[in-house]
């Protein structure tokens, strides 16, 4: 099986990566995939959605080689439906791999070509701007200081060492805390020679 050649958004929360991720999917030649994309398009009468139902009801988190078997499940639907073309669109993927172990699973799909790394230098103003996402989407829970510093420190400690996984040269940083103008304007600076290149070989 060849792999599904693919570039990874990758940032902590209300990094921007759901938004910037969107924004690309619209560009001919993108296919977006988010893992909350994933979780939703699950059949929760199938094996696997059953699986995920069971974990998910409980409040636990749904186990990696689920998590990439869904995922795998789903990517290949869209691909056999032509709404993603893997000989011709590149795969934006952001929310997955969310763990060391999901980059080891997912080797066997993807060929990682890049990683945009949306960062954040600033902390706090990262917080307020989680706040106020929160409480403009009537989330009030997720408002909460403890439950954004929660976040912030599972994505520390489970998410941050997945970039260990690849090669420091295929990552590139992009500050987070721009407009979103800005930041697609940066992200289009790394994205699209890749897109160009992939673009080139194929009409080769």
């Amino acid at each position: 099986m060849s792999l599904y050649k693919s570039m990874l958004l990758f940032g902590a929360p209300g990094s921007g990566k759901g938004t910037q991720g969107a924004i690309l999917g619209r560009i001919p030649g993108f296919y977006h995939c988010s893992c909350g994309d994933v979780f939703r398009s699950i059949d929760l009468h199938s094996d696997l959605g059953k699986v995920f139902y069971e974990y998910s009801s409980r409040g636990e988190l749904v186990p990696d080689e689920v998590t990439v078997q869904m995922w795998a499940k789903v990517i290949h639907a869209h691909s056999v439906l032509s709404q993603y073309k893997p000989h011709v669109d590149l795969l934006i993927l952001d929310g997955i791999p969310r763990t060391l172990r999901q980059a080891e699973l997912m080797d066997e799909h993807i060929e990682v070509l890049k990683i945009v790394h949306l960062e954040c230098d600033n902390e706090e103003e990262m917080f307020d701007r989680l706040r106020k996402r929160a409480l403009k989407a009537n989330r009030h829970d997720d408002a909460d200081e403890r439950v954004i510093r929660n976040r912030w420190k599972v994505y520390e400690e489970e998410t941050a060492p997945v970039l260990d996984h690849y090669p420091s040269e295929k990552i590139i940083s992009v500050n987070s805390l721009g407009s979103p103008a800005e930041i697609l304007h940066d992200i289009l600076e790394v994205v699209t020679p890749i897109q160009q290149e992939h673009f080139a070989a194929f009409s080769g």
